[in-house]
């Protein structure tokens, strides 16, 4: 039960936290982007700021409905 609810605490803190948290994984993205394409490895764009918010949003409810429901299953048992 202490699983679960700590799963359920990161969702929820990733949820809460999704702006600040894609900021920053994008600025390394971008980095590590101008590094390969100095170097002359041409990859596809990385994604922009509006589309790793609501994809870091998405997972976070995903782990919550999911972690919660494991919670509701276990309680219920």
């Amino acid at each position: 039960m202490i699983v679960e609810l700590t799963r359920l605490l990161l969702g929820l803190m990733i949820t809460l936290f999704h702006r600040p948290l894609a900021g920053l994984v994008m600025r390394y993205e971008r980095t590590l982007d101008n590094f390969f394409r100095s170097h002359g490895m041409n990859f596809p764009p990385p994604p922009s700021d509006a589309t790793a918010q609501n994809i870091y949003f998405v997972v976070g409810i995903f782990i919550c409905v999911l972690e919660a429901g494991k919670i509701w299953l276990g309680i219920g048992s």
